[in-house]
C-alpha cells in the first residue's frame, strides 16, 4: 500500500465533499487545495481553486477566451493561475511536511506540465497525499493511478457516506508521529 490515497468516481459523486470533510478534521496538518464549481444564472460558469491557507482564485471559466486559455469543453483554463496558486500550495505543503491535498487531478489541471510534475513529486516523495482524480481513462491521469505508491478508492452511492471516516483512519495509519 502506498502513501497516496486518490478518490475517484463519476462527476458530482461527492469527491470534493469528502475532501472538505476530511480537511476540516485535519486542520493545519494539511496543505494544498480543493476545487469547487462556480454557479450563476444558467448553470455552471466555471471552477474556483481554494488553497487550504485561504486563497481563492478562478482557474477555469466559460468567459476565459484567447490563446492563453486552453479549452476543456466550454471552459477556458488559466494554467498560469493553476501554476502560481495551486502548484505553489502543493509545494508549500510538501516543504512544511504536511498532508498534501490535491483536489483535483482532472482534465483541466492536467493541461499544466508544472501541475503534472508537482503531483508526481508529491506522490513519489515522503509526504502523505490525499487527492481526487478523474474517473475516466486519461493518459496522464492513468499514470498516477497505476503507481505503486497510490491507493485508489471509488466514490459511489454505497461508499460515499463512510469514506470521510475511512479516509481519516487511512491517513492516521500512515501519518508520522509528531517530533
Amino acid at each position: 500500500m502506498g502513501k497516496t490515497l486518490l478518490l475517484t468516481g463519476h462527476p458530482a459523486c461527492g469527491k470534493t465533499t469528502i475532501i472538505r470533510k476530511v480537511v476540516a478534521q485535519l486542520g493545519n496538518r494539511a496543505g494544498g487545495f480543493y476545487t469547487e464549481e462556480i454557479f450563476g444564472p444558467g448553470g455552471r460558469k466555471g471552477f474556483e481553486l481554494t488553497t487550504l491557507d485561504g486563497k481563492k482564485v478562478i482557474f477555469s471559466h466559460k468567459d476565459l477566451r484567447g490563446s492563453n486559455y486552453p479549452r476543456v469543453g466550454r471552459y477556458g483554463v488559466d494554467t498560469a493561475i493553476l501554476r502560481d496558486v495551486g502548484v505553489a500550495a502543493i509545494e508549500s505543503a510538501m516543504r512544511a511536511g504536511k498532508i498534501v491535498v490535491i483536489d483535483e487531478i482532472g482534465k483541466m489541471e492536467l493541461l499544466s506540465s508544472p501541475f503534472r510534475d508537482v503531483v508526481m513529486r508529491a506522490i513519489l516523495g515522503p509526504n502523505l497525499v490525499l487527492g481526487t482524480i478523474i474517473y475516466k481513462s486519461h493518459p496522464e491521469a492513468d499514470v498516477f493511478k497505476t503507481l505503486a505508491q497510490v491507493t485508489l478508492w471509488e466514490v459511489n452511492d454505497l461508499s460515499r457516506d463512510g469514506l470521510p471516516k475511512k479516509t481519516l483512519a487511512w491517513l492516521k495509519e500512515f501519518e508520522r508521529p509528531a517530533s
